[in-house]
């Protein structure tokens, strides 16, 4: 296994969010973590990433204790692309994508043609190419979103985990997006993504991990995750499911009378 989670509880000083959960990712798979708000998606992140470190159990990267292993040679392996965009510094475009090659360069060593070569794909890929002498702090959430995808690629992962990659982006960004992030898992790149939307998890994952409560409640294929059961047990609301025009997945129809169902009565 690429990712070995193994009954981990963690969370923020006393208080666990995620709890004694366990879950695999093998090589070259499109796992979609899914849940309400809450839940414990973006906190899986962080633990996956080492940001976070368990209280118990453990997390294993290629069969090494993820928290024994040297940031330099896990960012080798991983790269992440958080759902915060922010950025406090005028770099430029491209020497924040530069900045993905870090792992691989010596201190205080130039880059390499080796590495221009590598940012220039990680922008062409990304469309960002055009941007290249803007300041970040100038470009919109979108844009930024898209760089730092750009950054990310730029380290060569294996493993890239998205949390909320598309919740800066307009829809026709957000197909483009998770449209490359899918040819690239299919030229072998390992994806874990956190997504806020049901329907664009079905659509592009092979594999989805539904959490509640910090604990999974389902996982599985789309057509086995995404039920009107499932979904409506889990999310509290009222919905249709039925197959998407083209792709064939699951796709969620959210019913009227959900928001009245939910007012406290007189």
């Amino acid at each position: 296994m690429l990712v070995s989670i193994e009954d981990i509880t963690c969370g923020y000083g006393s208080r666990p969010v995620l709890k004694n959960l366990s879950m695999t990712i093998a090589p070259g798979e499109f796992v979609a973590v899914v849940g309400p708000n809450g839940s414990g998606k973006s906190t899986l992140v962080k633990a996956v990433s080492g940001t976070l470190k368990p209280s118990a159990g453990r997390i294993l990267l290629e069969g090494k204790d993820l928290n024994q292993l040297r940031r330099r040679d896990v960012a080798q392996v991983m790269a992440v692309l958080s759902q915060e965009t922010a950025v406090d510094f005028d770099f430029t475009v491209e020497e924040v994508v530069m900045m993905g090659r870090i792992p691989y360069q010596r201190r205080f060593s130039a880059a390499t043609p080796e590495d221009r070569r590598v940012v220039e794909q990680a922008m062409a890929m990304t469309g960002t190419d055009g941007l290249r002498s803007r300041l970040i702090t100038a470009l919109s959430g979108g844009e930024r979103q898209r760089v730092l995808l750009a950054r990310a690629l730029a380290q060569e992962p294996r493993l890239l985990i998205l949390d909320e990659p598309t919740s800066h982006l307009d829809i026709a960004h957000q197909i483009d997006l998770l449209d490359l992030i899918r040819r690239l898992n299919g030229e072998g790149l390992t994806v874990m993504a956190v997504l806020h939307d049901l329907n664009l998890a079905a659509q592009y994952a092979h594999r989805m991990v539904m959490i509640k409560d910090g604990r999974i409640c389902v996982e599985g294929t789309p057509a086995e995750v995404v039920t009107e059961a499932v979904v409506g047990a889990v999310y509290g609301s009222r919905v249709r499911v039925v197959p998407h025009p083209e792709e064939q997945s699951p796709h969620v129809i959210l019913l009227s009378g959900n928001a009245a169902r939910r007012l406290p009565e007189d």
